[in-house]
């Protein structure tokens, strides 16, 4: 925590966060994946505050355990949005989600109808799959692709 809470108010921002994730992981893969990070950054937030001088844009020390934990599950999430995403528009169209389907198997136990399956994840009924849904889906399914590091 304390190496990327460069000004030691123990309390850190999404562009502190953002910049430690470069700068101190230096992994490229991880400062790429903006909405993974975002995901994770928000969930910690999320889980309460432990000090009242504290806005609800910062993380504290005793969430930052939960922001790790999530960051590496909403990664795994991006790779697997990725891997379907062919486009690469950050979006899952039918025809996408479709032509992925026996990837897909091979990271949840049941895909039923694709059409259907589609349009469950497709909240907005946008016609297109946004990573947020898929995050969703994917948590629900307890996604877990075949060839990372568990």
């Amino acid at each position: 925590f304390d190496t990327f809470d460069p000004n030691g108010n123990g309390i850190l921002s999404l562009a502190e966060v953002d910049k430690a994730i470069r700068d101190v992981l230096a992994i490229d893969e991880i400062f790429d994946a903006k909405p993974a990070i975002m995901r994770a950054f928000q969930a910690a937030k999320a889980c309460g505050k432990g000090r009242e001088d504290v806005g609800d844009d910062y993380i504290e020390k005793l969430e930052f355990k939960r922001f790790l934990l999530g960051l590496r599950m909403y990664f795994e999430y991006w790779v697997a949005f990725k891997r379907i995403d062919a486009d690469d528009d950050r979006r899952i169209s039918f025809e996408e989600f479709s032509a992925a389907e026996e990837t897909m198997k091979k990271w949840i136990s049941s895909l039923g109808d694709l059409q259907e399956e589609f349009d469950t994840i497709d909240e907005n009924d946008g016609g297109m799959i946004l990573f947020s849904e898929f995050c969703k889906w994917a948590i629900g399914k307890s996604l877990d692709l075949e060839d990372d590091d568990d």
